[in-house]
Order: C-alpha cells, then structure tokens, then sequence
C-alpha cells in the first residue's frame, strides 16, 4: 500500500510508516500545487497533510484508489471533505496532539491583552521607558467567555479558573451538568457571552453559522472594553468590523494567530494597529505538538489500513479499538442480512427501519452496523466506489430514508437485529438475526416473519410452498439429479397445511434447469437462489 506524506510530520511519525512492511513511503520534499500533485497520486492509498497541501476534488477524483486522508493537526479546511465522503475516502485529524500547545497559546494571549506585553516590549527595544501608556487590567475576578467549549476551550477554561476568572462557556453540544462538572458557567446563547464577558476567547469551527459571526452586530452587543483572541479560524471575524471596533474603542484589544487570508498580506492593516498582537498560526506550532501529531497521524492511518479501526474521522463516526471489537460481528451479520434482502424484495424501497434489541440496544455505537446494513443491500445496485464513508450519502440519493431504533421490549433471543423494508407504507421484506452462544456464531434466524436458522456465507435454494407432505424429498430428488449436494436445511411454516418457506444451503449453485423445474410446479413459489 502506498502511503504519500505531503507535508512535514515529526521524523518518529514517518518511521511509524516505514516500519510497516505493508507500507510503500514516499516523503514529499516541498509543498506541490494541485496540478504538481495529480500525477503523484494515482495509486496511493494514504495521503498525508498538514495545513500546505491542498487536497481538492481533483486531486480526490486523480486518486482512484485512495482510502484515507490523514490531518496532522485538527482543521482540515485544506480537504474538500464532502467531494472525499462522496468517494468512500475516510478523512482523518489528530484533535489531541496539539490541544494544549494550542491552548497555552490562547491563554497566552489573554496574559499579553490585560497587560500589553508586546507593546511594552516594542517600546523597550525602541529606547523608550513609557510605563503610563502601558497601563494593563488583572485577570482575577474578571469574566472570560469562551466560544466553542471543545477540547481547547475547556483547556483555556482551566488555566482561566486558576487565575481566578470567571468561565462562562457556550457550546451548542455542552450540557449543563458537564459544564458545571468543569467548574463553568453555561451561557444560555452566543448573546450571554457578549453581554458578561471581559475577555472572549473563539474555539469554533467555520460553518456557515459561524463564517463572520464576529462582526459589527455581535461588537456592539459587547462590553466597553472587551477584549478577543483568536487561536481558531480566522474567517470567525469580519476583520474590517473589527478594526472600526478598535478604533472606537468598543473593543480594547485582539490577539490573533489566524486570519481570513494566510498569510496575512505585507500591506494588512492589521500590521499597523496598536491595540492588535499578531502571531502566523501559531498554534500548533510546538516541538511537542508536532512530534504527537506526527505520530497520531500514524497510528490512526495505520490502524485504519491494517485492521478497519476508525479513528478521529471527521467524515465517519468516532470507534476506539473497544468499540470496534464490540460492533464488529454485529456488522457482518447487518451485511448478511443486507445482502439477503436485496435479493428477495424488489429493488425500489424508500425506507429502512433497522431496529437493536435485547443486549444489541446497549452498544456505544450503532451506525457502523446500520451502515454495514446499507452497504449490504446497495452493493447490488451496481454504485460505483460504495463503501461504509459514503453509503450513506449514497442511499440518502437514491431516496432511501434510513430509521433506526433502540428496543427493550421483550425478545425471544438474548441479542436482536432487525431490518424491515418499506415502499411507502408496504413493508416489502424484513430479516432478523442474532448470535447463538457468542459473537463467533452469527445466524439469520427471521425473513419475512418466519422463523428459520441460515448461516452468514453460502449458496441457499429459497422458495415458498404449500405445507404438504413429500417436498423436501421430492426438491432434495432434483438436487441429487443435478449433482447439488444438501449442507443444511431450515423449514419454516405459518401452520399446518399453510404455506410455508423452504431454505436449502447447498454446496453449489442449482443450474436453470432446475429452478425451471420447480418454478412450473403449481406447488412452489418465489423460487429463487441467495448467495451470501
């Protein structure tokens, strides 16, 4: 497999690599444009970036067989995430490595705000001693407001509480007991931060909510005085909003280590304010920081390619090595009976209910077993590239809406997964399975409501017929004409004399012959043979 890192990682991140037989490396030694790189990756599997390298739809849709994209840092504003997830590429950061180099840096700017450092310094080395213009606020008793309460924000956070600030968070995911757990107060909304807070600290993503949101509205909702560090994303704040902030003096001061434009142009007017610190993003920007980033980067795409572990995926759920070892045979089995039902109901379904009951509605994780369920039913609709990434997306297109439940209600068997299927109000098909024993010993044991017993791999004849006797000897009669030899048998049947179904795992496939045979007989139905 083809690894290709394009940016520079810690040398014990690239050894990582190196050390895997299964790895073919290659270390880019500058940064290349999109046309340079298109070339490059034709056949590599793993890209590895930091903040330098593009990677665009063309450089995702020049990489046929690419599987994974992996950030060596936490934005990934430099990957087309939508164009990756529409291809099954897996795009992964490493959020941990650089989380507390990025917020001591945060906090060092709100040190440097309240006292005026740099200015200071400035001053110094120009040959002056001007103390009275640098006159700076202590940090004690006053109220910090913290703007996306994620790993960083908590990070400030603490180091906040220990000057003796007041921490007043706002996350949209941050629940009241979890911000009490970590000593702050939870702002109702962004509006309760800028009305209380001394100094506000950004530590959000950019979203459409957020692209600017810092603007002349948002400053003249502020206290006099405020002050704002970035250490986030430059585009958060509308920069020429900000500088008449500043010259009004509604805003006190800014640190900034991002901007809308990197790098920031040589004529900005940013440069020219006194009451702005300016850093060239910074952030991560520590020996530590990139040494841990170098080797997470590492480890989560090796683990991804070796083993299926997902890791800090920004475009597929969160699995640790627990997770996945939990999830993993539940996912075979929703392929199965995936598989299943897309040949035995018709192909235009726009509803799948997936229903985990008994011990399966207390797994940690859910969707990559109702992913597993797609990936089972689609992958006889012929969509190019489908793979747990993009199956998703890809039954959401094809206008499949997917349902999925948490059930206590009582079962028959100690773990449950169900899956139905609609076309509009009908339900066209279902199929059920569970374990018997342990996770090694998976089984369907429903379809269309009758219970059966079929394993997860084979070749099964399935039909339906009339409850009578002399079937199974007359159909196992035909097996034997044709040379099909019988490996296992489950009937099923609504009552005696009723219809029933008939499943024969066989050790090859029926011939046409065969099925012509029984399909002329008024006695079967549905004939048809289900290979899984």
């Amino acid at each position: 497999m083809k690894v290709l890192i394009c940016d520079p990682i810690s040398p014990k991140g690239i050894e990582l690599f190196k050390q895997r037989p299964e790895f073919q490396v290659t270390v880019l030694d500058k940064r290349l444009s999109e046309a340079e790189l298109l070339p490059l990756v034709a056949d590599v599997e793993a890209m590895v970036v930091r903040s330098e390298t593009k990677v665009t739809k063309k450089v995702l849709e020049a990489a046929t067989k690419l599987r994974v994209v992996g950030r060596a840092g936490v934005g990934v504003d430099n990957v087309d995430v939508e164009a990756a997830t529409q291809r099954g590429v897996v795009v992964m950061n490493t959020p941990a490595g650089n989380t507390l180099t990025t917020a001591e840096l945060s906090f060092a700017m709100i040190l440097n705000l309240a006292r005026k450092v740099p200015q200071a310094h400035g001053s110094m080395v120009a040959g002056k001693w001007d103390r009275k213009l640098f006159m700076g606020v202590e940090l004690h008793g006053k109220t910090l407001g913290v703007l996306g309460a994620g790993r960083i924000g908590t990070e400030v956070g603490k180091r906040a509480l220990a000057f003796g600030m007041k921490v007043l968070a706002y996350d949209p995911f941050l629940t009241e007991a979890r911000a009490k757990a970590q000593g702050f107060a939870l702002a109702a909304d962004v509006d309760a931060i800028y009305q209380e807070a001394d100094f506000i600290t950004v530590h959000l993503p950019v979203t459409e909510q957020t692209r600017g949101m810092l603007n002349t509205a948002a400053f003249a909702k502020m206290k006099p005085g405020v002050r704002i560090v970035n250490c986030a994303r430059g585009e958060i704040i509308a920069e020429n909003d900000l500088l008449a902030a500043l010259d009004s003096k509604k805003v006190a001061g800014a640190a900034l280590d991002v901007f809308c434009v990197e790098p920031l142009a040589a004529d900005h007017p940013f440069r020219k304010h006194p009451s702005l610190i300016l850093t060239p993003h910074l952030g991560a920007s520590s020996e530590e920081a990139q040494e841990k980033c170098g080797i997470e980067v590492a480890e989560v795409i090796t683990s991804y390619l070796l083993t299926g572990e997902v890791r800090n995926a920004v475009n597929l759920p969160f699995l640790d090595a627990r997770t996945f070892e939990q999830v993993k045979p539940y996912m075979a089995l929703g392929e199965a009976l995936g598989k299943l039902l897309a040949q035995v109901v018709p192909q235009q379904v726009d509803r799948a209910h997936i229903t985990y009951g008994g011990k399966a509605q207390e797994l940690p994780n859910t969707d990559p077993i109702t992913r597993s369920v797609l990936m089972g039913f689609l992958a006889r609709a012929a969509v190019k590239d489908l793979n747990h990434i993009n199956v998703r997306g890809i039954a959401s297109t094809l206008g499949i809406t997917v349902e999925e439940k948490r059930s206590n209600e009582p079962v028959t068997f100690n773990e449950w997964l169900h899956v139905q299927l609609f076309k509009g109000e009908e339900k066209v098909g279902s199929a059920g399975g569970t374990f018997f024993g342990s996770p090694n010993n998976p089984r369907i044991v429903r379809l269309f409501s009758n219970p059966l017993e079929m394993s997860l791999h084979g070749t099964f004849l399935m039909f339906n017929n009339s409850d009578r006797p002399g079937i199974v000897g007359y159909v196992g009669s035909l097996l034997s004409k044709h040379n099909v030899n019988i490996a296992n048998l489950s009937l099923s049947r609504d009552h005696a004399g009723g219809h029933a179904l008939s499943v024969f795992h066989v050790d090859s496939e029926p011939p046409q012959e065969l099925l012509e045979e029984l399909r002329r007989d008024s006695v079967f139905s549905n004939v048809r043979v289900v290979k899984l």
